[in-house]
């Protein structure tokens, strides 16, 4: 019904940045939230960032972004972004899309990821 699809991902020195996509398609697409989470090689999936998809909607971060990271939307494109600067190490995960239609119900749609990985 909905399909997400992350782009953007890449190798990149600690302190860079890199912008992250994730572009949702279905026709009968509509959400009350899109946020990212990640996963480390060997590690659980965590919550980094989530914007509700109303206008002037509100953002959340998880602490270990807050400062660093940026997350937005565009409603028309029906696309979220992630701006990730001054990137760490412990950044390198495997990021993924997410979008949920309620304020209390889980994230039921997920996309298959994209690769980012923070190396000297």
């Amino acid at each position: 019904q909905v399909e997400l699809v992350e782009s953007g991902g890449g190798l990149v020195q600690p302190g860079d940045s890199l912008r992250l996509s994730c572009a949702a398609s279905g026709r009968t697409f509509s959400g009350y939230s899109m946020g990212w989470f990640r996963q480390a090689p060997g590690m659980g999936r965590t919550f980094v960032a989530a914007v509700t998809w109303r206008s002037g909607g509100a953002t959340y971060y998880a602490d270990s972004v807050k400062g660093r990271f940026t997350i937005s939307k565009d409603n028309a494109k029906n696309t979220v972004y992630l701006q990730m600067d001054s990137l760490r190490s412990e950044d390198t995960a495997v990021y993924y899309c997410a979008a949920k239609a309620t304020m209390g119900g889980p994230f039921e749609y997920w996309g298959q990821g994209t690769q980012v990985t923070v190396s000297s």
